[in-house]
């Protein structure tokens, strides 16, 4: 076996159908007295739920997470939760919340809850990122992981199915690139793949059945294995493709995730050959990059960046800002062969190998 080394994360979660029930003694678990619940407009019902159900301990609500965290918010929010005087955040839904909330953390070190209503995974990393001038910046630090996560299922029932499958799609990427991470090691990869096996036999149940509690509890533990796994090793092309993408042209994150993983995956398969056999055996196919592929196009999800905003004309410069700065990656970083994988991902068709073209 290769040597290796491993951190354990440190953090509590509460899963389990109605799991909710449990907040408030979690909040009182870490000592705090007030708490900002964040949300999204789109989700503020759902916030606002929350916030009655806190009673005297919700110090208010902010709503207004959105996508890639724009360092404006994030400002915005640390004054708003200074004013009101909380000592915690309570972050509901998906990767917009929990990355505001880890945005409030990292200049303030208050401390954070998240109840996650997608399957990003987000919750379980302590990785954020902030969008500032058109790009976006990440980091890891271990004052933004959440101290507690509670993973209902009933919150996810009312996601809609399409964005139910990019979310959770989004989740097997994360499992993916933990496979073939250069600090992969084998608690990790048993989780990864685990996570992989999860999500890919929830999901045709899913758009066959959305409101099976059982099939949501299962994808909402694949998301959890995926979150875990991502929070203890490092990223590579996937995610520094997909951040790029969502920072810099806004698209939508569990959409370029989508769209992305399958061709990222080709790109490393000759580079990671254990990897990508731990992920096509994971969901039972011969190939993984063509098996994840198919499995999207099953489900009726995204296949090109066309058609999730991405201009053609902007190809180029989203290779060039790709491989600016590169995370490590199994295969070496290529100019000409980052912008093939984009021409790929761009048209929707079949993950190919692809050579050197630099």
């Amino acid at each position: 076996m290769k040597a290796f080394a491993y951190n354990a994360l440190p953090g509590r979660v509460v899963f389990g159908t109605g799991a909710l029930q449990h907040l408030q003694r979690e909040i009182e678990r870490i000592g705090a007295k007030r708490a900002l619940v964040l949300s999204t407009p789109q989700q503020r019902g759902q916030a606002e739920d929350i916030a009655r159900s806190l009673g005297e301990r919700c110090a208010g609500l902010y709503d207004r997470a959105v996508m890639h965290v724009p360092v404006e918010t994030a400002r915005a929010a640390r004054e708003e939760a200074k004013r009101l005087s909380a000592d915690c955040a309570v972050a509901v839904g998906g990767g917009s919340t929990v990355g505001l909330g880890k945005a409030i953390a990292l200049e303030s070190n208050l401390p954070i809850l998240a109840i996650p209503t997608t399957y990003a995974g987000s919750e379980m990393t302590p990785i954020y990122g902030l969008t500032e001038n058109g790009q976006k910046r990440t980091g890891r630090d271990a004052r933004v992981l959440p101290k507690t996560v509670i993973y209902d299922p009933l919150l996810t029932l009312s996601l809609p199915v399409p964005l139910s499958i990019t979310s959770a799609l989004n989740a097997m990427a994360h499992c993916v690139e933990a496979l073939y991470a250069e600090d992969a090691n084998p608690v990790v990869s048993l989780m990864a793949e685990e996570g992989i096996r999860a999500l890919g036999r929830s999901l045709p149940k899913l758009k066959a059945n959305p409101d099976d509690i059982e099939v949501r509890s299962d994808l909402l533990y694949g998301a959890w294995l995926a979150g875990a796994a991502l929070g203890a090793v490092g990223m590579s092309i996937h995610h520094k493709l997909c951040h790029t993408l969502g920072g810099s042209f806004n698209l939508p994150h569990s959409d370029v995730h989508t769209v992305i993983l399958p061709h990222a995956a080709a790109y490393n398969r000759a580079a990671a050959p254990d990897a990508m056999a731990r992920a096509a055996a994971a969901l039972s196919v011969s190939d993984a990059p063509l098996g994840i592929w198919e499995l999207e196009k099953s489900l009726g999800a995204p296949l090109t960046l066309k058609e999730i905003g991405m201009k053609e004309v902007d190809l180029d410069r989203a290779a060039r800002l790709a491989t600016e700065r590169p995370y490590y990656n199994p295969r070496p970083i290529e100019l000409g062969a980052i912008r093939a994988l984009l021409d790929n991902a761009f048209h929707g068709r079949k993950p190919a190998e692809i050579s050197g073209q630099d």
